[in-house]
């Protein structure tokens, strides 16, 4: 009978979070219509992109989605622009509109559930999910540029996108 070593363990169990996180990466988003999305769907599109992942319950998030509007107004026309995604999953759509009315998000968001979201951003960024608010910035060409857990202001951003481009 062979033997099976520590490192052959580990190895498996490696081999079984990267084939759950890349099956949760493609299964995650749909826009709130119910459709299938993906951050790609608006990234490298020759504009900066900046990401919130939100949930309805973050206060942190509520206390600052108007800064996010105000960015995604300022720039939509120029060289970035912004998407949200709530970690709320089709569960709690509900809650979820209700966030997105109550603060006038006028840029698009997308709806995946904490689970896939974790998943996503490992496979994104080999760091553990913190919760939200969480930001990515995207650059013109679709790479990933960097990557926030807690609040950000959304000037620090803007200097961010004006330093790189």
């Amino acid at each position: 009978m062979p033997k099976i070593t520590l490192a052959a363990i580990y190895t498996l169990l490696l081999a079984s979070l990267l084939v759950f996180a890349a099956s949760s990466q493609a299964a995650g988003l749909t826009d709130f219509t119910g459709t299938p999305r993906s951050i790609e769907d608006y990234s490298g599109k020759g504009k900066w992109l900046v990401v919130m992942f939100w949930a309805s319950d973050c206060h942190i998030c509520a206390r600052e989605a108007h800064e996010y509007v105000a960015l995604h107004d300022r720039n939509k026309d120029g060289n970035a622009r912004v998407l949200g995604i709530t970690i709320d999953g089709l569960a709690n759509k509900e809650a979820a509109q209700g966030f997105v009315d109550e603060h006038k998000l006028n840029f698009p968001n997308l709806i995946g559930n904490a689970e896939d979201i974790g998943a996503m951003y490992y496979d994104m960024t080999g760091e553990f999910w913190v919760g939200t608010p969480t930001f990515f910035v995207f650059d013109p060409t679709g790479k990933l540029r960097a990557a926030q857990a807690g609040a950000v202001p959304a000037e620090v951003l803007e200097s961010f996108i004006a330093e790189n481009s």
